[in-house]
């Protein structure tokens, strides 16, 4: 494809602090569908799409839990990312989120190219997990996934902290995704 072929986009979901079950939520056909209107503009070939996705890159952006100091059991001691320190890069066995060697390499190669920070996460395998639109969005689509997000203290609560750093690192890392 040429250059004016190319299509970069972000995409927003609503309601996925409810589990994304809504008619535009991560796990409705909304983005599929989407997708293909845009592509059908391009080329009425089906194929081609198929191509298109399988030649693309999905960052499923979240946050991720730092350390808290009042809990720092609560995390494997191998992984335990810090506010300002770079975004985490978020693994789980169990698919809990879409990350696999591939998309890691390709993240970890804009974080060096925009020369920031990155740090690794994966969760204890004896507490429970929660989840992004990453798997919805991998296993819908078959698009290669990354799951990422800037720590940050106590998560859902009134008090919710994280670091400004962390805003620019990520601003920074988008800007080398979007430049490929």
């Amino acid at each position: 494809d040429s250059e004016s072929n190319k299509i970069q986009m972000a995409a927003y979901f609503q309601h996925e602090e409810i589990g994304s079950e809504s008619q535009n939520g991560a796990s409705s056909n909304f983005l599929e569908a989407t997708l293909k209107r845009i592509h059908h503009t391009v080329s009425a070939v089906e194929e081609t799409f198929y191509q298109t996705i399988a030649g693309s890159f999905f960052i499923s952006a979240d946050m991720a839990h730092a350390v808290h100091p009042s809990y720092g059991n609560m995390h494997d001691v191998n992984h335990r990312p810090g506010i300002d320190l770079g975004p985490v890069i978020k693994s789980n066995a169990n698919m809990r989120y879409a990350t696999d060697a591939f998309s890691i390499a390709k993240f970890k190669q804009w974080c060096i190219k925009a020369n920031v920070p990155f740090q690794n996460f994966c969760s204890r395998n004896d507490i429970g997990c929660g989840s992004t639109i990453g798997p919805m969005t991998a296993a819908k689509l078959g698009i290669p996934t990354i799951d990422v997000g800037n720590p940050m203290l106590s998560m859902h609560s009134i008090r919710e902290m994280c670091g400004v750093k962390d805003h620019d690192y990520i601003i920074k890392v988008f800007t080398e995704f979007y430049k490929n």
